[in-house]
């Protein structure tokens, strides 16, 4: 089975002074994700939560949205021409009812800012496949002293983080700022599957009363991530792009940047947080 960290030689260098230890290294390894038998997708990822990126990645594709849509997932044997099992191989089996998209080798999807795809186009298909339109979702507000205490709280949290110094992070709260779950990986894409692939376990979606908050910055595929989740409220400690601004503004997510301390930045959904009416007229 893959480890989370693994030690490697270093020359350290400290005020001109020289010495060989072991350092701590996060562990990063291929996935290979398969539907129902077929290669859909490859991920970097760090090792660990393997079953939840899958069902995750598969709920931001639009194609696993409840419990029930899941019938297995399983490590392949003879992952290797020897035959042996790598543990970096994964097959997501669904029901037979649930209706599979086309998967080829040249797939057209819009998870990736790699994509090729338009921002038109992007928009377009995370509004035409989410399961859970935000904008219905039950009112969750949230005060600014709530959102600033929550990456302290995620900080925390990461317990790899504070071998390695290598690691995305990402959390789920309530709308009370209670830590609902923490994800760990070197992609911040990675661990945000990985939470909603848990959630998708547990028969927790649509994570409509849910904050999301992730460690880096909030990129069009982290802002699909979560409204193809039902996530309302999606924070982060750095900076938007253009396309997850437009993306929360044209499906009513809440999106919060440079959260950092008692600051941070409103780009959309600002009916869910709480503001002060000055503050507001200011």
């Amino acid at each position: 089975m893959g480890r989370v960290t693994e030690r490697r030689k270093v020359i350290r260098i400290r005020d001109g002074a020289v010495s060989t230890r072991p350092d701590t290294l996060v562990a990063e390894e291929p996935l290979e994700i398969r539907l129902n038998g077929k290669p859909l997708a490859i991920t970097m990822r760090t090792p660990g939560d393997d079953f939840a990126l899958a069902a995750g990645f598969l709920v931001s594709e639009g194609v696993l949205a409840e419990q029930r849509d899941l019938q297995n997932i399983v490590y392949c044997a003879g992952a290797t021409a020897d035959g042996s099992n790598t543990y970096n191989v994964v097959d997501v089996r669904t029901t037979p009812d649930v209706p599979i998209p086309d998967i080829t080798l040249e797939r057209n999807v819009y998870t990736t800012s790699s994509c090729g795809l338009c921002g038109k186009a992007s928009l377009d298909a995370v509004r035409t496949t989410a399961r859970w339109p935000i904008a219905d979702t039950p009112p969750v507000r949230v005060t600014p002293e709530l959102l600033a205490g929550l990456p302290d709280r995620l900080r925390a949290a990461q317990r790899v983080f504070d071998r390695t110094g290598g690691l995305h992070a990402a959390a789920l709260f309530t709308g009370d700022g209670e830590l609902v779950d923490v994800r760990e990986d070197v992609g911040r894409h990675n661990a945000v599957d990985k939470l909603v692939g848990r959630a998708l376990q547990n028969g927790d979606l649509p994570l409509s009363r849910s904050v999301l908050l992730v460690s880096g910055r909030a990129s069009f595929e982290l802002a699909q991530k979560a409204v193809m989740a039902g996530i309302p409220v999606l924070a982060a400690v750095s900076a938007p792009s253009s396309l997850a601004v437009d993306l929360a503004a044209e499906t009513g997510l809440t999106l919060v940047g440079f959260l950092r301390g008692s600051s941070m930045n409103v780009y959309a959904g600002e009916d869910r947080v709480a503001l002060r009416a000055a503050a507001a007229q200011g």
